[in-house]
């Protein structure tokens, strides 16, 4: 019998969601030779990734191709790319005969759906795995009703999935969270000194981001710093792009240029993008987080330790499961009160927050001793046949 081809996409402008899928078509490739594995490749630098994380993967059979749009999209994306996702939507559209010939297509982002739903290739099986595990409400539309069977991470995302109704007879399973299973669980060292290091870790969303109110004034704190380290790797989307327009919460801001001071501080680390921002070298080795609504947050209490986080936006939090995040640390209005909440952390973690995260984490994560791609790669095949019988 002829085997069934899956292919597994990997679409974007940055490297960040590569983890989250990746570790899924190896394993399904290695475990399943009844399938032939295609990795559909739209960067050089999401290329190299994959080859890094497959050297992780013994056994493995995945075939790797690069996949392109057309020359005239690549001059306007050239043009108006750090302003719009050009390139994106136009490798969709110049690959549709490529994914007419699959069995299935598995992807971490929302908007490939548009191959079904827009570009009408009907009859293709497409896969939703998920990529990062926050809170925003942008994670729980009805966008993932778009596609055929949906690889879920834990009770939270099926309970407020189901509450908004997109489970109505929608296919899925809870498969843990595949990117867990490439971390080495020993905390980098991220400097050469006995400071306690800060990751700050601000989002992108225009509306919603600490940076556009507050960034300056956080890196000048830790700049003039004697008592903490700095890591500035915000959301690897913020510094790709030079405009960003949130449809969601309809504003627009214009990211601005970081001063070199930054870069030159001793004891700061600046990673606006390379993949050591999306592999949790840094939610790994730093000792306190500091950000907004980033759903970095959930990777960063793999291991539970202080938190922090900034409203710029004046949000009711307190009323609004798109926040559950902030009940895992203290939360500030104003770069101003960010010394002493940062010297308060460790005691509130102890007395308060500690407890929250652990419960927050089981509550996001099923996490198994199968590893997460072990079971995320297993629900495609079974979901597959059983469409098949």
């Amino acid at each position: 019998m002829k085997p069934r081809h899956i292919g597994f996409l990997f679409n974007h402008e940055a490297v960040h969601q590569v983890a989250h899928s990746a570790p899924t078509a190896l394993a399904l490739s290695r475990d399943y030779p009844e399938f032939d594995v295609e990795l559909l490749v739209s960067s050089d630098e999401q290329m190299a990734e994959l080859r890094r994380i497959a050297a992780q993967f013994p056994g493995q059979r995945c075939r790797m191709t690069r996949i392109d749009c057309n020359i005239a999209e690549k001059l306007l994306d050239a043009l108006i790319g750090k302003f719009l996702p050009i390139r994106k939507v136009a490798v969709l559209r110049a690959n549709l005969g490529r994914f007419a010939r699959l069995d299935a297509l598995v992807t971490p982002e929302k908007t490939s759906a548009m191959i079904k739903h827009r570009f009408r290739l009907n009859d293709l099986t497409m896969v939703y795995a998920r990529h990062g595990a926050g809170d925003r409400a942008l994670s729980f539309n009805a966008d993932n009703a778009l596609f055929d069977f949906l690889l879920l991470p834990g009770a939270k995302f099926r309970d407020r999935l189901d509450a908004a109704g997109h489970l109505a007879g929608r296919a899925f399973e809870v498969v843990g969270y595949p990117k867990f299973d490439l971390v080495r669980d020993d905390a980098p060292r991220l400097f050469d000194n006995d400071r306690p290091t800060v990751l700050y870790n601000p989002h992108f969303d225009p509306r919603l981001s600490s940076w556009y109110r507050h960034g300056a004034a956080v890196l000048d704190f830790f700049y003039r710093s004697e008592a903490f380290n700095l890591v500035f790797a915000p959301h690897i989307m913020l510094f790709e792009r030079l405009l960003h327009i949130s449809l969601e919460e309809r504003s627009v801001m214009i990211r601005k240029r970081l001063p070199r001071r930054f870069h030159d501080c001793p004891h700061m680390l600046i990673d606006i993008g390379s993949p050591a921002s999306a592999d949790m070298t840094y939610t790994m080795g730093a000792d306190i987080y500091l950000g907004d609504v980033s759903s970095q947050i959930y990777e960063f209490i793999y291991r539970p330790r202080p938190c922090v986080f900034v409203n710029a936006h004046n949000a009711d939090w307190e009323h609004s499961r798109d926040y559950e995040h902030w009940r895992l640390g203290e939360v500030i209005d104003d770069s101003a009160a960010l010394g002493p909440a940062l010297d308060r952390a460790a005691a509130m973690h102890e007395q308060t927050y500690a407890a929250r995260q652990r419960e927050a984490f089981a509550y996001t994560f099923d996490l198994q001793q199968t590893p997460s791609a072990t079971r995320a790669a297993r629900a495609i095949v079974e979901f597959l046949n059983s469409q098949s019988d």
